[in-house]
C-alpha cells in the first residue's frame, strides 16, 4: 500500500481516537440510554417542564454522539480494508482507489467534528438571527445587502438549515435597506458568529450608465436566539419603548392594513429590533422580544471579551473607514478574501451564491489560535 496513504490513515485514526476519548463516548452513550429509559416511563409527560428538559438534553447529546458513532463506524470499515490489503498485495492494489476515498471521507468528517468542538459556548448551539444593513454606496449598497441576504439563505439551504425572513425593509430603487433572517438547526450561531462585521463589494455597477466601478458596503450582525436555554432580564415596562406600525411589503391585505409590525427600542443601550413576519401583533411582539434579548446577551458577552468589544466598535461605520472583515471583488480581479484569516476563494460568484463553508471553517480554525 502507498506509504502516503498509510500515513494519512494512521493520522486520521489517531484523531478519531482522540475525539472519542475527549468527548467521553461511553458517558455520552450512557446519557442517551438513561434519557430513553426515562422517556419510556408511562408518567414521563406528567411533568411537562421536566420532560422537555430531558428531551432537549437528549437532542443535544445525540447531536454529538451520532456523528461520533458515524466516524467510529467509518474508521472500523477503513481498518478492515487495511487488514485485507496487508494480507493480499494484489487485493491492495485493486482496493487503492476505494481506500483513498474512504480516508478522504474520514478526514473531511473528522475536520468537521473537531471544528464542532470549538463551539463550546452555551449560545453556540442556539438558532441565529442574521441582520443585514446596507451601508455606503447608495443603490449599489442596497442591492449588495439583498445579495448578502440571498447568500445566507442559499448557504442555509446547502447545509440543511431552516431559514425564516423575520423582517425586511425595501430600498427605494432596488435591493433592501435592512433585513433579519432566523436560521434554525444544528449550531447555526456557532457556525455563523464569525460572519458579523462589514462586507465590501467591488464591481462594475449595474446602476451606472457609464459602467464605472463601484464600492459598496453592508454590515452583518449575527446574534443567538436564546429561546429558553439562556435567560436575560429585561424590564420591558421601564426600559423598552414599543412602537407599532403597518407591515411593509407583500403579505396580503391583513398584513398591510393592520398595525401588526412591532419595533422595540431598548432605551439604556439604544438597541432597536423589529419584527413583521407574523400576522398577529402578539406573535410579532414575542418574536421581537426574543431578538432584543438575544442582542443584549451578545452585547454582554462582547463586553466581557475585549477583542470582541473592539470588533463591534470597528463595524459601527458601514463604509469607508470602517473595519472590513471580507472583500468580494468582481472587477478588475475576481476573488473573495477574508481579512482576518487570509482565506481566499477565486470564484466569488460561487461564494455569493452561498458556497461559504470554507470561509466559516477557516474562521473557526483561526479563532482557536486567537
Amino acid at each position: 500500500m502507498d506509504a502516503d496513504l498509510s500515513a494519512r490513515a494512521d493520522a486520521v485514526f489517531a484523531r478519531i481516537t482522540n475525539l472519542k476519548d475527549s468527548l467521553d463516548h461511553a458517558a455520552l452513550t450512557a446519557k442517551v440510554e438513561e434519557a430513553n429509559a426515562q422517556m419510556s416511563a408511562p408518567t414521563f409527560w406528567d411533568d411537562q417542564e421536566a420532560a422537555q428538559k430531558v428531551v432537549s438534553g437528549l437532542s443535544a447529546t445525540q447531536a454529538v454522539l451520532k456523528p461520533l458513532n458515524e466516524l467510529l463506524e467509518l474508521k472500523g470499515d477503513a481498518e478492515a480494508y487495511l487488514e485485507l490489503a496487508a494480507e493480499d498485495p494484489e487485493e491492495a492494489a485493486a482496493m487503492a482507489d476505494d481506500l483513498g476515498k474512504s480516508i478522504a471521507t474520514l478526514e473531511k468528517k473528522t475536520d468537521a467534528m473537531e471544528l464542532r468542538q470549538v463551539m463550546s459556548a452555551p449560545e453556540d448551539r442556539c438558532d441565529a438571527f442574521v441582520s443585514i444593513q446596507a451601508g455606503e454606496g447608495g443603490t449599489d449598497a442596497a442591492d449588495w445587502a439583498a445579495m448578502l441576504m440571498r447568500m445566507y439563505q442559499r448557504w442555509a439551504e446547502r447545509e440543511g438549515y431552516k431559514v425564516e425572513l423575520v423582517e425586511s425593509s425595501e430600498a427605494e430603487e432596488a435591493g433592501i435597506r435592512s433585513a433579519t433572517l432566523l436560521v434554525k438547526g444544528d449550531h447555526p450561531f456557532g457556525y455563523l458568529k464569525g460572519e458579523s462585521g462589514q462586507h465590501r463589494l467591488i464591481r462594475i455597477s449595474p446602476f451606472d450608465g457609464a459602467g464605472r466601478r463601484q464600492t459598496s458596503f453592508a454590515a452583518i450582525d449575527v446574534t443567538p436566539d436564546l429561546g429558553d436555554q439562556i435567560s436575560v432580564d429585561v424590564d420591558y415596562a421601564a426600559d423598552v419603548r414599543e412602537d407599532t406600525m403597518r407591515a411593509g411589503g407583500a403579505g396580503g391585505q391583513h398584513v398591510n392594513k393592520t398595525e401588526s409590525a412591532i419595533r422595540l427600542t431598548h432605551l439604556p443601550t439604544g438597541t432597536v429590533v423589529q419584527c413583521q413576519s407574523q400576522r398577529s401583533q402578539h406573535q410579532n411582539r414575542a418574536h421581537a422580544r426574543q431578538m432584543l434579548e438575544s442582542k443584549l446577551y451578545q452585547m454582554q458577552v462582547e463586553a466581557q471579551e475585549a477583542e470582541n468589544a473592539a470588533r463591534r466598535g470597528e463595524k459601527s461605520k458601514i463604509g469607508f473607514g470602517g473595519e472590513t472583515i471580507r472583500n468580494y471583488v468582481l472587477h478588475p480581479d475576481r476573488f473573495a478574501k477574508d481579512t482576518r484569516t487570509g482565506h481566499r476563494e477565486t470564484n466569488p460568484d460561487a461564494v455569493i451564491d452561498g458556497d461559504l463553508q470554507r470561509f466559516i471553517d477557516a474562521y473557526l480554525r483561526w479563532s482557536i489560535g486567537e
